[in-house]
């Protein structure tokens, strides 16, 4: 009876497993249940969100000590070094330096960053990777200010390439010092040098070079200043000794500028010839005229000054002559010496009319004359006209000493007769007033002064030019 009880247990059990596993029905609603699309439901996977494990790392940095060089303990690595100038952005005379935009390169080969990959020729990274491996530490020498550029990010690129050789590019600005030389300034060339040295390396660790030579130094076409004429870009290298450390490569970017001479023709050659010439016109003004030559004489003294200080003010303060220099202070010695020109014409001019008085003074009787009036002929006549009007005749030729001491001549002027022969002789001679009323010095001056600054200009330009 127990085993038959048990028995009914278990079927009844079974039977309601049974039951437990067949489908419901539904029940009628009098509605149509539509099948929804499946897209609602199912969700494209995201593979970028699959985490696949961690990816396998080409360059193993970890694994190494970058803090020595490449093969430390053998021979010096050899870095190649090459450059693209970008842009010569100024040259300062005063601060006697320049200011270039360059893109540096360097190449070296180093087996702990060798990889091995059948699909990737080489691999590339920004400046993020160079703060963990060995780079050279490459620097400017004479360097005022440089900087990397940074704009959007930093200028910086690593090339990796299977076998560990390696490219690191970056974008430079670099202000170096300049040792110029204004003895023939602006006639002048100057030759300025960028030079690149290893800071701690000497040539046992680090050997820089240029990579290929001449046609490591590339330029841009477009490069232009405004004051120079970019001559010639060349490379070369050297060893540099320094007694506390000892050797180290150092590497050379040479370049050779010509100036403009256009503009200083304009602004300083031009006006200084100008002046000089216009402190000539005084030996053609009457010796009389003393506030006309005086005024001239000031102004153009005073002119050149003001040229001389502005163009010093633009220029280092050397202690040497600058060919501007002997130029200008030639030009303001001819200037000043047309002013000490018109001071002898003035002294001698007086001294002379002192004599005149004192020979007046001397025959007072003959200006008791009735009817008479008195002429001085300080060169307004010639020596016959002279003699005719005075009352002797033309075949009376006056001395030397007498023509030097203005001759007063006495006309009796009674009639009207008299007077028409004065009028006609002042009309005849009104054209020579210009060339006779002058001091035998300013006739001198007129050809002197022109003939010495025109030869002085030719050795000058064939001196500097």
């Amino acid at each position: 009876m127990p085993y038959f009880t048990r028995l009914i247990l278990f079927l009844f059990c079974l039977m309601v497993l049974v039951e437990s596993r067949k489908p419901k029905k539904k029940r009628w609603t009098g509605q149509v249940e539509m099948p929804k699309p499946s897209h609602l439901y199912k969700k494209n996977l995201d593979v970028t969100k699959i985490r696949k494990g961690k990816p396998q790392q080409l360059l193993r940095v970890d694994e190494h000590d970058f803090s020595m060089r490449p093969a430390f303990g053998g021979p010096a690595i050899p870095v190649g070094v090459d450059v693209q100038v970008e842009s010569l952005d100024s040259i300062s005379e005063v601060d006697m330096d320049f200011t270039m935009t360059l893109y540096l390169r360097h190449y070296w080969k180093d087996e702990r960053l060798a990889f091995s990959s059948a699909n990737n020729k080489s691999m590339t990274f920004d400046g993020r990777l160079v703060k963990k491996i060995w780079v050279p530490d490459v620097f400017f020498v004479h360097s005022k200010r440089s900087f990397t550029h940074d704009t959007t990010t930093d200028n910086i690129m690593l090339r990796v390439f299977p076998d560990g050789h390696v490219l690191y590019s970056m974008r430079i600005t670099v202000t170096a010092m300049c040792n110029m030389d204004f003895s023939h300034f602006p006639l002048d060339s100057q030759t300025c040098s960028l030079e690149l040295e290893s800071y701690a390396y000497t040539d046992e660790d680090l050997m820089l070079y240029w990579k290929n030579g001449d046609e490591s130094l590339k330029t841009d076409e477009k490069i232009s200043l405004s004051q120079f004429l970019i001559q010639k870009f060349h490379t070369t290298s050297r060893l540099a000794f320094y007694s506390s450390t000892g050797w180290y490569n150092r590497l050379y970017i040479n370049f050779t500028l010509r100036r403009h001479i256009f503009f200083f023709l304009l602004q300083t050659y031009f006006p200084a010839t100008l002046m000089v010439m216009l402190s000539w016109v005084s030996f053609w003004i009457d010796r009389r005229a003393v506030p006309a030559r005086v005024s001239l004489g000031i102004t153009t003294v005073l002119t050149m000054t003001t040229i001389i200080t502005g163009v010093n003010a633009s220029m280092p303060r050397v202690s040497y002559v600058k060919a501007v220099d002997i130029y200008l202070w030639v030009s303001f010695v001819f200037v000043f010496l047309s002013v000490l020109e018109y001071a002898a014409v003035n002294y001698l001019t007086t001294v002379q009319e002192r004599k005149e008085r004192k020979l007046r003074e001397k025959f007072p009787g003959m200006c008791g004359m009735l009817h008479s009036k008195t002429m001085m002929l300080d060169g307004s006549y010639s020596e016959s006209e002279a003699n005719s009007l005075a009352g002797y005749p033309r075949s009376h030729i006056l001395t030397e000493e007498e023509r030097q001491d203005k001759i007063v001549v006495h006309l009796g002027l009674s009639g009207d007769a008299n007077a028409a022969r004065k009028k006609g002789l002042l009309k005849g001679q009104m054209g020579f007033r210009i060339f006779q009323n002058t001091h035998a010095i300013d006739k001198y001056s007129r050809l002197i002064f022109p003939a010495s600054y025109i030869f002085f200009n030719l050795i000058y330009w064939s001196v500097f030019s």
